[in-house]
Order: structure tokens, then sequence, then C-alpha cells
């Protein structure tokens, strides 16, 4: 790297750091800084292209180059699903997420389309469908500020949601404690979740949509959720992008082989 490029570069990121430059705040258009007669626009271009590269900012058309949340957001594990959360406090999962790390949150961070769509192999086999079957999708892209962390998609068998909340595609949640607590008024108490994630490169879609950083990748998240008897009342596929969460899982460690002796 040209030393010129090196040195925009470090003060830029200095003052990133220092936060000279908040969250969500645009760097100087490259035209003024090339305007100013220090740099050329190819050094100032391959200087902002460097910090990008460290995850500090995100470039895209129409924005400029804005300055990205430094703070990972806490993703909960079991503790965004706690009931007193959703049924008794109206709470949905994002905005506990948001609540304990200490920021801030917009109802209309989340938006939404809801749309009868032919189950995928992964949301029929999750739901014991046949493939092709009619699911219910609700997409949701969750955006802190102007900045996108992540896209959740949640599958839904018709005869478990037509005629509730879930369908509606007001933006939002789907009201007070959103799709849980639509389920749960509707009969469907949630009672037990499994989740795996895989981390793996944004597609192309996925790129435009979430707008990572240069080289980052994207944690993809299975969420199966059962009521008691185990019917599969939502199956979700969602697409984080790595940088913007810390995953966080606080639990009790089970002890198989001591409640085995119990019961003999």
């Amino acid at each position: 790297m040209a030393p010129k490029c090196r040195k925009l570069a470090g003060t830029q990121a200095a003052r990133i750091r220092l936060g000279d430059y908040a969250p969500g705040q645009q760097l100087p258009h490259i035209r003024e800084l090339v305007e100013a007669g220090e740099y050329s626009k190819s050094t100032v271009h391959a200087a902002y292209r460097e910090v990008e590269v460290e995850g500090m900012v995100a470039s895209s058309r129409g924005h400029g180059t804005v300055v990205r949340q430094q703070t990972p957001l806490k993703r909960l594990g079991v503790a965004r699903y706690d009931k007193a959360k959703w049924r008794d406090g109206g709470q949905v999962a994002f905005i506990a997420d948001r609540v304990a790390t200490g920021r801030a949150y917009r109802r209309g961070d989340q938006t939404q389309t809801v749309s009868l769509v032919e189950a995928p192999p992964a949301v029929a086999e999750a739901h014991g469908l046949p493939v092709g079957a009619d699911v219910y999708a609700r997409a949701r892209l969750v955006k802190e500020g102007d900045q996108p962390t992540h896209a959740l998609t949640s599958y839904y068998r018709p005869e478990h949601v037509e005629g509730t909340r879930i369908v509606d595609p007001t933006p939002g949640p789907a009201g007070p404690g959103g799709g849980f607590r639509v389920l749960y008024d509707a009969g469907y108490e949630i009672d037990h979740m499994k989740e795996q994630l895989f981390a793996r490169v944004p597609t192309s879609d996925e790129a435009k949509l979430l707008q990572p950083a240069a080289g980052e990748w994207v944690v993809e998240l299975h969420r199966t959720t059962f009521t008691a008897d185990d019917t599969v009342v939502e199956f979700a596929i969602g697409v984080h992008a790595a940088s913007r969460f810390a995953w966080e899982y606080d639990f009790k460690v089970p002890d198989s082989a001591q409640g085995g002796k119990a019961k003999q």
C-alpha cells in the first residue's frame, strides 16, 4: 500500500475508534478529500477500501461509506425466548437482544412480507409435509438504524396461522409478543425448540440485503419450534451478518446420568 493511502486509512480508522465518526455517520465523500488537494481519487478509494476490509465501515451505492457499529449486539440464546418476555411482557426476540445489549430499538427496525409458498425441502422435512406443500412464509429484515443485522423467515402450516396476525403483512412485529404470542393465543403454546448454526459465505443476494463487510461471512440459523406434544408450529431460517452479533448462551448443564439413576 502506498504511504499516502496507508496514512489516510490509519487516520480514518483512528478517528472511528476515538468516536469522531459515530456509527451510522458517513465518512467524508471521496470528492471532498480530492478537492481539498492532498489525495488523488485512487488513493482515497484504496484507503476507504482498506478501512472497509477491517470491518469498520460499509460502502454502498447511494449511501456512501458509513461507519458500522463496532460493538456487536448480544444475540441471546435461551433467555430471548423466556415466556415472561413475549407472553407477559409483549417483547419480541430481537427487542430482547437490544435490551440486553443496552441499545435502542424502533418498531420499524423490523419489516416483513408474508406469502403463501411451496415448501422447500428443509421446510417440508421440519414440518413433516411433502415437498411443495403450501406453507406461509413470514420474511423479516431487521435493521439497527440504517444497518441491516439479519434476515429471518418463519414457515408455518396454514391450519396453524390462517386468520391470525402472523399472516398480516403490516410492518413490524405481529403485535405485542410477536409470532410466539400469536401462536399462544391460537392454542399453540411453544414448549421447546432446536437451533442449528452454520457459518458460510453469503450469496450475492444476501450481500446486497445485509451489506456485510468485504469478506465477511454470515451465520445461518435453523430454528424448529415445538409445542409440548412435539407439534412443529414454526420452522425458521435466519441469516445473520457474522460480525454484528455475539451469540450468548446461559443454561443449566444437564446431568443425564444422574437422572437415569433416579429412575432406577
